[in-house]
C-alpha cells in the first residue's frame, strides 16, 4: 500500500491545531478527516475506516482517553494505529493513554517533519509485523496474527495492538526472558518514547484479560513466557 493511501483521523479540540495537522498531513500525500471532539470521531468511525487516529487528550464531553478506549472496543478497530499528541505530559497521563489501548503518545509542542516521521514509522510498521506466531499446548494458547485473536482454552480474546505483540513476543519463545530494552524495541520501537511503567501496565492487563500466570517478572531484567 502507497503512503497516498492511508488515511488519517485528527481529534482536536483547537481549530488552529486541526488545521496545521491538517495541512502538514495533506502536504504529505495523506488523506485526513477531521473531527472537534470524541463524539464528532467515533460518528465518523461508524462509517470510515481510517489507518491511524492521532487524539488530544483534553476534549470537551468524552475526552481523549475514553474516546481511545471506546475505538479499541469497536468490532474491526482493535490494529487501527491511535496516536495521542497533547499538552498533558505527566506519566500518569501517559500510562493512561497506553492502558486505553494507544500505540504512541506524543507531547505538545512538536515539529511537523517529527511529527510526520513518527505517522510513517508507525504506519510502515503497521504493514509488517515482524513478530510470528505460536502457539502453546500445553497452556492452548493459539496467537492469530491475522485477526489480532488469542484463544486461550477454546476463548477468544482480543487484545489491543501492543497488548497483542506485548503477549506474542513473549510467547513466541518460551522460557526466554526478554530484557525490558528488547520489549521496547521490538513492540514500540526504537523511535518512540514510553514511560518507564508502560510495560508493567502492559502486562497487568494482558494477564487480567487471558487469565494466565505465565508471563513471569524477572525483577531488574524484564519478563519471560513461562511453561
Amino acid at each position: 500500500m502507497e503512503r497516498e493511501q492511508y488515511c488519517i483521523l485528527l481529534v482536536d479540540d483547537e481549530a488552529d491545531v486541526l488545521e496545521f495537522l491538517c495541512y502538514n498531513l495533506l502536504k504529505e500525500g495523506y488523506q485526513v478527516l477531521k473531527a472537534s471532539n470524541g463524539k464528532d470521531a467515533l460518528a465518523l468511525l461508524k462509517d470510515n475506516r481510517p489507518h491511524l487516529v492521532i487524539l488530544d487528550v483534553m476534549m470537551p464531553g468524552i475526552d481523549g482517553i475514553e474516546t481511545c478506549r471506546q475505538i479499541r472496543e469497536m468490532p474491526g478497530f482493535e490494529d487501527t494505529i491511535v496516536i495521542f499528541l497533547t499538552a498533558r505530559g505527566e506519566e500518569y497521563s501517559q500510562l493512561a493513554g497506553f492502558d486505553a489501548g494507544a500505540d504512541d503518545y506524543i507531547t505538545k509542542p512538536i515539529r511537523p517533519s517529527i511529527l510526520t516521521s513518527r505517522v510513517k514509522a508507525l504506519l510502515r510498521r503497521s504493514k509488517a509485523p515482524t513478530i510470528e506466531e505460536s502457539s502453546s499446548d500445553k497452556q492452548e494458547i493459539f496467537i492469530d496474527k491475522e485477526k489480532y485473536m488469542v484463544v486461550n482454552n477454546g476463548l477468544e480474546i482480543s487484545l489491543p495492538r501492543k497488548e497483542f505483540e506485548l503477549l506474542s513476543l513473549l510467547v513466541s519463545k518460551p522460557n526466554r526472558v526478554f530484557t525490558r530494552e528488547e520489549i521496547y524495541s521490538s513492540v514500540w520501537g526504537t523511535g518512540v518514547i514510553v514511560g518507564d511503567r508502560t510495560i508493567d501496565v502492559h502486562v497487568r492487563r494482558i494477564r487480567e484479560k487471558i487469565g494466565i500466570d505465565n508471563i513471569i517478572t524477572i525483577k531488574g531484567v524484564g519478563y519471560k513466557y513461562s511453561l
